[in-house]
């Protein structure tokens, strides 16, 4: 009887995506105890403050002042993504890095915005970049994951070596 060797798959990237949460989670507890609401303080002049803030939409407060399904909404969805990227990791092999830190990095950042919501009925934001009067919409940590990992998707597939076969005519 021969043994058939199944590669590892991707999964145990997932402790890339709880470090995020737990960093997301720690960082927002600290902005709650220690930064005043709706007020900057500077880190750099000129380009980046903390600034405790709240976001009850999606990116770019997109969607919140809806009354609150919204929220439902973009849990949810955020749920799916992150079922569906478990999924693909799962079918990943483990040595496959560059599509699964992507994957975790969305994962992490997703799911540490769905605890806000569930915890606070929105998210906290406290970053804010800035320079003269153009001021980026406040984030955090899990945002700054989701927007990695999205950009990290999008280079390492542009830059691939896999070369898709093509049919022979």
């Amino acid at each position: 009887m021969r043994k058939t060797l199944v590669s590892p798959n991707a999964l145990v990237w997932l402790v890339l995506s709880v470090v995020v949460i737990i960093l997301d989670q720690l960082t927002k507890e600290w902005v709650l105890k220690a930064l005043p609401e709706f007020q900057p303080i500077t880190v750099i002049d000129g380009f980046w403050n903390w600034y405790r803030t709240y976001n009850k939409g999606a990116a770019f407060s997109f969607l919140s002042n809806a009354g609150g399904w919204q929220h439902f909404l973009f849990s949810g969805l955020a749920i799916v993504i992150s079922l569906v990227l478990m999924f693909w990791l799962s079918r990943t092999p483990r040595k496959d890095w560059q599509s699964a830190i992507p994957f975790a990095l969305v994962i992490g950042g997703a799911l540490g915005n769905v605890l806000d919501r569930f915890r606070h009925g929105h998210v906290v934001d406290f970053i804010q970049w800035y320079y003269g009067d153009f001021y980026w919409p406040a984030f955090n940590i899990a945002d700054a994951a989701i927007v990695g990992g999205a950009v990290m998707m999008v280079v390492f597939s542009l830059f691939s070596n896999d070369k898709p076969e093509t049919a022979k005519v």
